[in-house]
């Protein structure tokens, strides 16, 4: 009989254990998935970008540094290595939004781009692909958090310890994006 006790305590305790370990996987695989769902949106973008600046080549062909600037950053993310960091991914695809917003304002120059058809649609869908961008970032950071949170806390620090659970990093603004930018009238 008290073996009995101590086989269901012992079912018990085995239980609850993989109950957090499978918690903690989880957790880990989500956050997976929603830097998968950036990587998702940043090739949408790299999709975007030629026919955005074939458009504005057409109009604005004397702008030559902006479009060879937007097409070199475009190229830089496509050709990262395989086996790039998180970290190298988003540095690239920053500066390819950068380029981007330098190209956009540089279509502010010309009415005729700005009420081209065409140009228009792919600003919209730039525009979108980009809030998409921010928002898979934000999911990606509450999931990060979460997991983090997780592998903090008792008692599933002891599991994340045997089981080599190890912290994530948040996705962060670059620091020359969170410069106060220059405004002049």
């Amino acid at each position: 009989m008290e073996w009995i006790i101590g086989l269901i305590i012992l079912i018990v305790i085995l239980a609850i254990l993989f109950s957090m370990y499978n918690s903690l996987v989880r957790l880990r695989n989500a956050a997976g998935q929603f830097f998968s769902q950036i990587d998702v949106e940043l090739e949408r973008r790299n999709d975007l970008v030629p026919n955005l600046v074939n458009t504005v080549k057409g109009y604005a062909s004397h702008e030559k540094e902006v479009l060879e600037e937007v097409t070199k950053a475009r190229q830089h993310l496509i050709n990262l290595p395989q086996g790039a960091t998180n970290k190298e991914k988003l540095a690239a695809s920053d500066d390819l939004s950068n380029a981007l917003s330098r190209l956009l304002a540089v279509s502010e120059s010309y009415p005729d781009l700005k009420a081209n058809q065409n140009f228009l649609s792919l600003q919209e869908e730039l525009t979108n692909t980009e809030n998409r961008i921010s928002g898979s970032r934000q999911a990606y950071n509450r999931s990060v958090m979460n997991y983090n949170n997780k592998i903090q806390s008792v008692p599933h620090n002891i599991i994340a310890g045997l089981f080599n659970f190890t912290e994530m990093t948040y996705l962060e603004i670059p620091d020359s994006k969170r410069e106060v930018p220059n405004v002049s009238f």
